[in-house]
């Protein structure tokens, strides 16, 4: 404990060069620290010429994954194991030939691409970034910013919830933000089934051998932990599963999750799908100082008004006086799956005034 609030301190008082160098170290005891499932030395899985056990902590942060491969075409699930993939630590197997039904290209991107683990890890790096720095910040006495907008606040003239002397936390949206939901979505992929509420139901039941953290989520919980940072889980699943989910979250490796604490659900404060609610409720025993989600309702139900086109939600979100907070503060993360980005029609999305005509024609 004091080895690691002493980083803390050095990170927050040296000048930026020694900042950095005290936080390389500190992170290296992060990830040197993880739980006795991840302990396991990096030179021993690197040189042997066994698979290292799923959970093992490599030289470079990253975390070796129970999965063996990503979702087939074929759409049967890679079992999630042990849950604690983060990044792809081993090698792929070499691409084998499609079978069954073809995966659609948002699912290719998002469950089988480097380029989507890539844009996970710069998310989860900037908060530990950011983590790291308004621990150490709290631990010198500095007065602590929630995010979370407050009652009567709009996105032109934004106004954030007191802090106080709150206990530092970060709340996360789970499906596509935590958690992956490789099982539903490859059995969506390989059936083309539209989305249907109960089947939904079942998966948020029984699904939680068929989840993996996301890209990245691991490493921000070790950091978080040495941090004295509580993670809060803020999501549209239902509260009538809370138990199914806080086990979907714990066999991932991000647990534990405790309903009405740090899990809230569908059907806890506030009823219905919108967020607001929940978060004010959070903020009245944390200081919220990160939100990290996929879709803009996971920072503000403002960005969500009745009749919202897709050009009125693209100008909300890099309205003048709250884009600094992408980033800082506001991580979002990509989602070409499912949800409210996933709209617009040629005239909502290519407005007439961006439209080409190529001189030579149609070939």
């Amino acid at each position: 404990m004091r080895a690691t609030t002493t980083a803390l301190l050095i990170a927050a008082l040296a000048p930026a060069v020694t900042g950095c160098a005290a936080r390389q170290r500190f992170l290296e005891r992060v990830h040197g620290a993880a739980p006795a499932s991840a302990s396991a030395s990096a030179s021993s899985s690197r040189t042997s010429t066994q698979r290292p056990p799923a959970g093992t902590v490599l030289s470079d942060g990253m975390v070796v994954t129970g999965l063996t491969a990503l979702p087939a075409p074929d759409g049967a699930p890679a079992r999630a194991g042990t849950g604690t993939g983060t990044g792809i630590a081993t090698a792929m197997p070499s691409a084998a030939p499609a079978r069954g039904a073809a995966v659609p290209p948002g699912m290719q991107f998002l469950y089988g691409s480097g380029e989507a683990v890539a844009l996970d890890m710069q998310a989860y790096m900037l908060l530990n970034d950011l983590m790291f720095a308004r621990s150490s910040g709290a631990q010198v006495g500095h007065d602590e910013r929630s995010v979370v907008l407050a009652p009567g606040a709009t996105l032109d003239r934004p106004d954030y919830l007191p802090c106080g002397d709150k206990p530092l936390a970060v709340v996360f949206d789970i499906d596509e933000t935590a958690l992956l939901n490789l099982g539903y979505e490859a059995n969506d992929a390989r059936t083309g089934q539209p989305y249907d509420p109960a089947r939904w139901d079942r998966w948020e039941k029984t699904g939680a051998d068929a989840v993996a953290a996301t890209p990245g989520m691991l490493e921000a919980r070790a950091v978080a932990n040495a941090s004295h940072v509580t993670f809060v889980f803020n999501s549209n699943r239902s509260a009538a599963n809370a138990a199914a989910t806080a086990q979907a979250l714990d066999k991932a490796g991000i647990g534990p999750a405790v309903h009405g604490d740090t899990l809230w659900l569908q059907g806890d404060e506030g009823g219905g799908s919108g967020k607001d609610a929940r978060r004010a409720a959070i903020a009245r025993k944390y200081c919220v100082i990160a939100l990290v989600g996929d879709q803009l309702g996971d920072f503000s139900d403002l960005f969500n008004p009745a009749g919202a086109t897709p050009v009125a939600r693209r100008a909300l979100a890099g309205g003048k006086a709250i884009k600094t907070n992408w980033g800082h503060g506001w991580f979002i993360l990509p989602n070409p799956v499912y949800g409210t980005a996933l709209k617009g029609g040629m005239d909502d999305v290519f407005p007439a005034d961006t439209r080409w005509t190529d001189p030579e024609g149609a070939k």
